[in-house]
């Protein structure tokens, strides 16, 4: 029997969206493998699928894609992977393959786009499955990286880079960073490690001590200007109103890129304030395997330190109200019994 959350009926966390349920144990496909889950990340997404910010796909979905998980079962068609295999299941499930976007590297755009824990069922439980086409090698416990902290970048850290290529920082640029919570830590330590001064700006107080911590030149309030003009900006926190502060904050040519799937409304822009002078706003738009891929090695090359809260499996929907609360600083990440 599988053990795991569903979201019953989205809305704010005081609620109760999340619901424990058991279920059979999932079969997979010809081509998925089934895992057992070791850790999964919870991601300002799945709190977006729980209150009802995103429309769910299905009825009763386990949210989670931030999975790390052993491999105990295979469909007679999967040829990468075997059983006892250590992989990462991400936010990007499945691509058609043969649209325009897919066939032009851009997958993460496909109109026909599956994704885990909102079209299929993820890793808020202690089994699931993903496509074998879609699951991510990952590193054994030799150098230190546990599941725990290895769950956070299968979304927070794919997507936290692919916001950090979409910003176009220049080399030895001044980024800023506005939310500080799981993506935009590890991307500042992605920026810093390629020779950037970063710029946090955030309303908690943990999460600027963390940025300070890390190596950010500094870290101020959320609204606040920082103490230089930037050449690119990254938003992570889902706040529109601002949107119109960072671009002001843009030096000359540079550019925003807003990294959430759901941001609330953007006040009236001012175009000589706001984008004059050839300033950029950008969204981000999942990820490509290629992002996914780039990331993980990377990495694991300049040695992500991952600030990490592990919570019970049984205590997810505490989880999601402590992210909703701003009460986890780092990631916050589900074991199983």
């Amino acid at each position: 029997m599988l053990s795991g959350w569903v979201v019953d009926r989205p809305g704010p966390m005081i609620t109760e969206p999340l619901v424990r349920v058991g279920r059979p144990k999932p079969v997979p496909g010809p081509r998925e493998l089934l895992l057992r889950v070791e850790a999964c990340g919870v991601c300002r997404t799945d709190l977006h699928l729980a209150e009802g910010d995103l429309p769910p796909h299905r009825r009763e979905t386990v949210p989670g894609h931030e999975v790390v998980g052993r491999v105990i079962g295979t469909g007679e068609l999967v040829g990468r992977f075997a059983e006892g295999d250590r992989v990462g299941v991400a936010w990007l499930r499945g691509t058609c393959g043969s649209c325009a976007y897919c066939l032009t590297g851009r997958e993460n755009l496909c109109p026909y786009s599956l994704y885990t824990g909102w079209d299929a069922d993820g890793g808020f439980a202690d089994f699931t499955s993903v496509p074998e086409d879609y699951a991510y090698a990952l590193p054994e416990d030799t150098d230190g990286r546990d599941a725990v902290h290895l769950a956070p970048l299968l979304c927070a850290g794919i997507i936290g880079y692919r916001a950090l290529r979409r910003s176009d920082l220049p080399a030895g640029g001044r980024l800023g960073i506005y939310g500080f919570g799981a993506s935009a830590h590890i991307a500042a330590q992605v920026a810093l490690a390629e020779g950037a001064t970063v710029h946090v700006l955030t309303r908690s107080k943990r999460a600027r001590e963390l940025a300070l911590e890390l190596g950010a030149a500094s870290a101020g309030a959320a609204a606040e200007r920082p103490p230089e003009p930037l050449d690119a900006a990254i938003l992570f926190a889902p706040v529109g109103d601002l949107v119109p502060p960072a671009l002001e904050a843009l030096d000359r040519g540079g550019t925003l890129a807003v990294a959430g799937i759901h941001l609330t409304d953007i006040p009236a822009l001012n175009y000589q304030r706001h984008l004059f002078q050839e300033r950029n706003l950008r969204s981000v738009t999942s990820n490509t395997r290629q992002d996914g891929q780039e990331f993980l090695a990377l990495a694991a090359r300049i040695g992500i330190r991952v600030t990490a809260t592990p919570y019970p499996l049984d205590h997810a929907d505490r989880a999601l109200s402590d992210l909703a609360a701003d009460r986890v600083n780092g990631a916050a990440v589900l074991v199983p019994d």
